[in-house]
């Protein structure tokens, strides 16, 4: 799916500033959307999942540290995202995606645990639909910001230095 300015109202026919292609200033809260967006992103990407959650590669953390990131500033996991529709949302399309991925996920964490290793994650029954429901919300929020949802995730690092205080 890929949305042009011209058919999404709340860009306002304009790009969004960007550093390491994250947004940076257009939306108010967009240090939580960067954060919202890495763990969609992970989330979303089974190869990822498989080379570098499973794999032991260091730098990313894992699935639960993605959960972390998509519900710690948010509270998403205690209420709907269309209440940050204008902050870190652009439209109700992008919070009612969110809302779908954020149940998914977590229905799947509070069976296994958060402290399971990967395997079980990618193991469970309701993996594919939570990974499919994160990679729509992923690539609607990636689109909505003008990037590219198949560049691979980004460091934890590499999100620390993009969304440190000016």
């Amino acid at each position: 799916m890929t949305v042009h300015d011209s058919e999404n109202p709340s860009r306002r026919g304009r790009r969004s500033s960007t550093m390491g292609g994250m947004p940076l200033n257009d939306m108010p809260w967009w240090r939580w959307r960067s954060n919202v967006r890495s763990a969609l992103h992970m989330l979303s990407d089974p190869v990822f999942q498989r080379d570098v959650w499973l794999a032991g590669v260091d730098g990313y953390g894992d699935v639960t540290d993605a959960v972390y990131r998509l519900v710690e500033d948010t509270w998403l996991d205690n209420w709907s995202a269309e209440k940050y529709v204008g902050t870190i949302f652009r439209d109700e399309q992008e919070a009612a995606l969110v809302d779908t991925a954020v149940l998914r996920v977590l229905r799947i964490m509070h069976q296994v645990g958060p402290d399971a290793p990967v395997s079980a994650y990618l193991d469970h029954p309701g993996w594919p639909e939570a990974v499919r429901a994160t990679r729509e919300a992923h690539v609607c929020l990636s689109a909505n910001d003008g990037e590219d949802p198949e560049v691979p995730p980004k460091t934890l690092e590499v999100l620390r230095i993009l969304t440190r205080s000016a």
